[in-house]
């Protein structure tokens, strides 16, 4: 172990037989968490090459169970490199089902600023998110999709090296962060992948060049599996949509797969994800089958399907309501709405759910827009957030501000 992490310090390559005996070790505990803290810290400067990913992909994979769906022939899933008021998940998992390409979404809880998709669906009474293994397969056949938990099965030795990197602050490696996504992917069993990699202010990656190798990383690994893949990557300085909590957005996601609420954000970014995702299963004209399952009520019915499926119901799914109105922030001054600070903003809805689910924060506002002085620009739904906590968050200038596009580039 010692002359490995001397070679990556030095900026050499490790061969794949050499990152399967160390991730092997360390799964066994024969690699203490010193030495591959050492490791990580290396490969954080120097990295790893396409090869060395892949073989740590693989190695990672290997140190648990893998999932398979003999009963469907194409099984796609999607994963977001994290965001704020992210509900694509919630949104684009029903439609693709509704479209008829299986849908197996195994996803996480909320980190740091960042919404988690398994946070938001235990918003709804009775909803479970650890399913079985052969009951996450046969909901996926059954239902056509399922959104749950990843199982502590599912590639257990990239869990134990995330926890290190996030102690040791070397989560910031693309080569690691590929290889973490892909591990666990490839253990769900999934036959394809698109990726939403989010780039700006409130992304993991805020560099749009950085953003586009992780991008391409992805489906590049991906490819060396078997595994086609698509990435997109989108803007991720202001919230994607309106609503940002957990419970509260669910409510959104709800409502906007109702037909009440019709997000230009959103919409874009759930279309764009959609159609990829749809492309994969070989549906070529995905953007106006996925509009169509919208429209025609398809889509929520595939989502109350999966509800139900998941122990929850319809009557739960439709009764669940916004936590109580607070304080409605106004604006100060007339102008253009120039940044709205998304890490901030998602901070303090995490205050707001700690005390209930579907407590939260609600813009009426993006960047770009117009605004009056005294418009309301923003609500808090819940205790423990007041108007002035989120007065620095939406900042107003005189002068118009260039707006960027919301998906920066596809792969």
């Amino acid at each position: 172990m010692r002359t490995a992490i001397e070679r990556k310090r030095d900026g050499n390559s490790l061969d794949a037989a050499t990152w399967h005996e160390i991730i092997a070790a360390y799964a066994q505990g024969a690699v203490d968490d010193a030495q591959m803290a050492a490791l990580a810290m290396a490969v954080h400067f120097r990295e790893l090459d396409l090869d060395e990913i892949v073989a740590l992909t693989e190695a990672m994979v290997e140190s648990g169970e893998c999932l398979q769906f003999p009963r469907v022939p194409f099984v796609v899933d999607k994963h977001s490199s994290g965001g704020v008021s992210d509900i694509v998940s919630l949104v684009a998992v029903p439609i693709v089902a509704a479209c008829g390409v299986p849908v197996a979404k195994l996803s996480g809880r909320a980190l740091g600023h960042t919404g988690g998709t398994i946070d938001k669906l235990e918003a709804i009474p009775g909803f479970r998110v650890a399913l079985g293994t052969k009951e996450f397969i046969a909901q996926v056949e059954r239902v056509g999709c399922a959104i749950a938990a990843a199982s502590d099965a599912l590639a257990p030795a990239d869990k134990r090296l995330y926890r290190l990197r996030d102690r040791t602050g070397s989560v910031p490696s693309v080569g690691l962060i590929v290889a973490s996504i892909l591990s666990k992917k490839l253990a769900g069993g999934a036959h394809g992948f698109v990726f939403d990699v989010k780039c700006g202010s409130a992304a993991f990656m805020h560099d749009e060049r950085e953003a586009v190798l992780l991008a391409r990383r992805l489906v590049e690994v991906a490819a060396r599996f078997n595994r086609p893949a698509h990435a997109v990557v989108s803007a991720m300085s202001e919230p994607l949509g309106r609503c940002i909590g957990t419970g509260i957005e669910t409510i959104e996601a709800r409502d906007f797969l109702r037909g009440m609420r019709h997000d230009a954000r959103v919409k874009e970014l759930v279309l764009a994800i959609s159609a990829k995702m749809l492309a994969l299963g070989g549906i070529d004209d995905g953007e106006r089958r996925a509009v169509a399952a919208l429209a025609e009520g398809h889509a929520y019915e595939r989502f109350v399907a999966m509800v139900e499926a998941q122990g929850a119901t319809r009557a739960a799914l439709e009764s669940l309501a916004v936590a109580p109105r607070a304080h409605e922030m106004r604006a100060t001054r007339g102008g253009t709405v120039a940044r709205i600070d998304a890490v901030s903003l998602g901070n303090l809805s995490r205050r707001l759910t700690s005390r209930a689910s579907t407590a939260g924060i609600e813009l009426a506002v993006s960047i770009g827009d117009l605004v009056e002085r005294g418009q309301p620009i923003a609500t808090i739904y819940g205790d423990g957030v007041g108007a002035h906590d989120i007065q620095h968050a939406i900042e107003i200038l005189d002068t118009p501000e260039s707006v960027l596009p919301l998906v920066l580039a596809t792969l």
